[in-house]
């Protein structure tokens, strides 16, 4: 491969503690493969592999930030050595846009480091390795009888002459081989000028795991054997690395090291610690306190905690189970410094990666609508930077952040002082994928679903939410209606807006649609804003307050009540006064009032006409009208069933003058007179009826209370017959499902009451009448106070009755 010059930016190269540190910049990488070669000075490039690098005391890995990193001890296998103290490696790093490296460009990467100030002993604990190095001027015989230098003394006169060997005490026992056989077993060991080292890879065969103050250690206890002519020198080159020690909670990390090491320190009474420094990447921070990191030690621990989320590590997003959450990492070094009467001092380094488990965080909703605005916006958060939002779904509708912003959606982030970030998103209420409801009586709730899809963390992995945010405001204006009379009709004029959308009219408990404005003679116009109801005077639903002879007081009542709920939100009423000379009026509950206009020739006296039975006189009268007022069960008045229908009939006639005594016929000039009066009624109907309060501070309102229907089957007798009447609570104005006999009932102020009575027997000459309806506030049907409904078959107008 052909060499290149680098890019600039690409790598970066530091030396700390005696490692080379080299950085390459990822988003130069970004797309292509890379390989490290070493250079060798004897033998040219090697290849480096995890085989290699946990041998020679390298590591490649990569920081938080994703950026390849590599690092090599300055006793590494193919560092040049000048004095131990000047250091140089040369990498190559070979990138191609092949996975196979095919057609690779090379870029040569030398680096250097000065090191001359060596303890007497250095240790550090790398990801993949551990490496202890000893000043070779240590006293050769010592007065330290420790249970690694008493097992290595028998075996010393077996060493080789003018040949390094190793001794390895484990529990298993004790293991002495030769150099060359400790590098097949992936340990690296050799002398420079002044030093020995011996590097030794995590968990092999001659090590062992202790617990030192609560951390695990892997430990090597090995010592280093050499003989030359009259020398014999023993080196300990054992070492030990700390696997373990980091805990959690939710704000924090913390790592702990112990403070002596009891492998480490022979005599522990003259340990000293002299120093201790930590760092993040390849950087000391001189002061931790300022970044808010804890660095405390006493005589078992050493101990770091570094608030999650800190600038020198990374929080990562994350999805586990369909959960948003966060990962945090920190690269961590620690190097102590101590002394003791063995080793006169020792550098103690550790390098250590740490990353948490991942961490719920639930994305939160925010409602942050100002309803005067009449616009939806959501605060949804927080997440890291890592996070995009990819869709959204209004109403179920999807879109793409592109066709949300082309359809009128406006969405944007906003990010917030603790490096993380929101997405808001603002709707308007009249948008046609928000939901709209009526509510209370000039309400709307506006109700806006929500359901975010989010491309989390550099896997992309994908992360769905869903939200419902609701507001409601009074924005809807209840109609106001407008009323007159003419001659013949009653008129009401209302708005047709939210018409059939919020609201409907109603007459009594019938919804007055089209047909039942037909149907009772109505005429309906509409135009562009509002609806015109015409109502002859003599139509169905025309309630007449007053009625005589020659005038009617009459009132027509339609209720605006709720699509959904039926809620009663206003009524509209009309009432004027007619002039009227000829009428009849059927009311529902069997009154029945005929102004009678005699037009004969001649005249007659109208004070002498009556009703079939002749008791029954004119009410008022003048030269030309009489008027009748009377119950259908009174007067003579016959009754035919046709259909569905009752038809109830009475005669006004004339009684001629006879004079006294006579009893043959007189010749007279009063005409015969005759007017038929027929009332039709449905066979089954339902009556709106109601009680008024007249003290709402001692008499509970209407509808409030206890009731208990009674069903009975022996109501009214005749001679050897029994009459089967049946009386229910219906649950609604359909009379479909009934309350069930003898039960409570509890009613709220205003509720209606639907009451039923049955007649069950099908003899055409029985009828059934409402002729008294009242209400108590006990079960006793004869206590006081009482409200009359109905008295006699009349509705009443008494208030209450005490």
């Amino acid at each position: 491969s052909t060499l290149y010059v680098l890019p600039p930016g690409f790598v970066e190269s530091s030396c700390r503690s005696r490692i080379f540190w080299m950085k390459l910049n990822k988003l130069l990488l970004q797309g292509k493969f890379f390989q490290l070669e070493i250079y060798d000075p004897y033998s040219g490039p090697v290849l480096l592999d995890e085989k290699l690098a946990s041998r020679c005391g390298y590591v490649l890995s990569e920081d938080v930030w994703g950026n390849p990193i590599f690092r090599a001890s300055v006793l590494g296998c193919h560092v040049a050595n000048e004095a131990d103290e000047l250091f140089s490696l040369t990498v190559n790093i070979k990138v191609s846009s092949f996975s196979s490296m095919r057609a690779p460009v090379t870029y040569t990467y030398p680096m250097y480091c000065s090191y001359p100030s060596w303890a007497s002993r250095e240790i550090v604990c790398e990801e993949n390795y551990m490496e202890v190095s000893v000043k070779t001027d240590v006293p050769a015989v010592s007065n330290d009888y420790t249970v690694a230098w008493m097992s290595a003394l028998p075996e010393t006169q077996n060493v080789a002459y003018q040949q390094w060997q190793l001794m390895f005490v484990s529990p298993s026992g004790r293991k002495r081989i030769t150099v060359s056989d400790a590098v097949k077993l992936g340990y690296s060991f050799n002398n420079t000028l002044s030093r020995v080292y011996l590097r030794a890879p995590y968990h092999s065969n001659e090590s062992d795991v202790s617990v030192v103050s609560g951390v695990n250690m892997n430990m090597v206890t090995s010592t280093s054997m050499y003989r030359q002519r009259w020398l014999l020198l023993l080196i300990d080159t054992t070492v030990s690395c700390p696997i373990d020690g980091i805990s959690f909670t939710d704000t924090t990390v913390t790592w702990t090291v112990p403070s002596i090491i009891p492998t480490l320190v022979v005599q522990e009474s003259t340990f000293l610690s002299k120093n201790i420094v930590m760092g993040v990447d390849d950087q000391v921070i001189v002061n931790p306190e300022e970044k808010n990191y804890l660095l405390e030690h006493n005589e078992t621990h050493i101990r770091i905690t570094i608030p999650i989320g800190a600038e020198e590590g990374k929080l990562k997003s994350s999805v586990s189970g369909g959960v948003y959450g966060v990962i945090y990492s920190i690269d961590l070094f620690l190097e102590h410094t101590w002394t003791d009467a063995g080793w006169q001092t020792t550098k103690y380094t550790v390098i250590k990666s740490i990353t948490t488990p991942f961490m719920p965080q639930i994305p939160t909703i925010i409602n942050n609508t100002v309803p005067e605005e009449r616009l939806f916006n959501v605060e949804f958060g927080h997440f890291l930077p890592d996070v995009s939002l990819v869709a959204i779904a209004i109403g179920n509708v999807p879109f793409t952040p592109r066709e949300a912003q082309y359809h009128g959606f406006k969405i944007y982030e906003i990010f917030f002082s603790n490096r993380t970030k929101g997405f808001i998103l603002e709707v308007s209420f009249d948008d046609p994928y928000v939901l709209k409801e009526y509510v209370n009586r000039n309400e709307t709730k506006y109700t806006l679903l929500v359901n975010y899809t989010l491309s989390v963390g550099p896997e992309m992995t994908l992360y769905y939410h869903s939200a419902e945010v609701e507001c409601v405001i009074a924005d809807i204006e209840l109609p106001e209606a407008a009323g007159y009379c003419d001659e013949e009709n009653l008129y009401l004029t209302l708005p047709t807006f939210g018409l059939h959308q919020y609201w409907n009219l109603y007459l009594g408990n019938k919804l007055l649609n089209r047909h039942v404005a037909l149907t009772n003679g109505y005429l309906a116009a509409t135009n562009s804003t509002h609806l015109i109801l015409q109502i002859p005077l003599f139509a169905a639903g025309v309630i007449y307050e007053e009625v005589s002879f020659q005038k009617i007081k009459a009132r027509f009542d339609i209720a605006l009540r709720k699509v959904r709920t039926m809620e009663t939100l206003q009524m509209f009423s009309i009432s004027c006064s007619f002039n009227s000379s000829a009428f009849i009026i059927c009311q529902p509950d069997g009154t029945v009032m005929v102004s009678a206009q005699m037009k004969t020739v001649p005249a007659i006296d109208m004070s002498k006409t009556k009703l079939r039975d002749s008791s029954c006189k004119p009410r008022e009268y003048n030269e030309a009208h009489a008027f009748f007022k009377f119950h259908v069960t009174t007067c003579g008045t016959s009754v035919r069933f046709e259909g569905d229908h009752i038809i109830y009939e009475n005669e006004i006639s004339y009684e001629k003058e006879i004079l006294p005594g006579q009893s043959i016929p007189t010749i007279t000039r009063d005409p015969d007179y005759r007017l038929t009066v027929l009332c039709y009624y449905q066979a089954k109907e339902t009556l709106v009826l109601g009680a008024l309060v007249s003290d709402s501070a001692t008499s509970p309102p209407f509808g409030s209370g206890t009731m208990v229907p009674t069903s009975n089957t022996a109501a009214y007798r005749r001679v050897r017959q029994v009459l089967n009447v049946v009386s229910r609570v219906s649950k609604d104005e359909s009379f479909m499902e009934f309350y069930e006999p003898n039960k409570a009932i509890i009613k709220q102020s205003l509720e209606p009451v639907f009451l039923e009575v049955e007649l069950k027997d099908e003899s055409p000459n029985i009828e059934l009448y409402l002729e008294n309806c009242w209400i108590t506030r006990s079960l006793d049907l004869n206590s006081t106070p009482r409200w009359n409904i109905t008295v006699d078959g009349q509705v009443s107008n008494d208030q209450c009755t005490q």
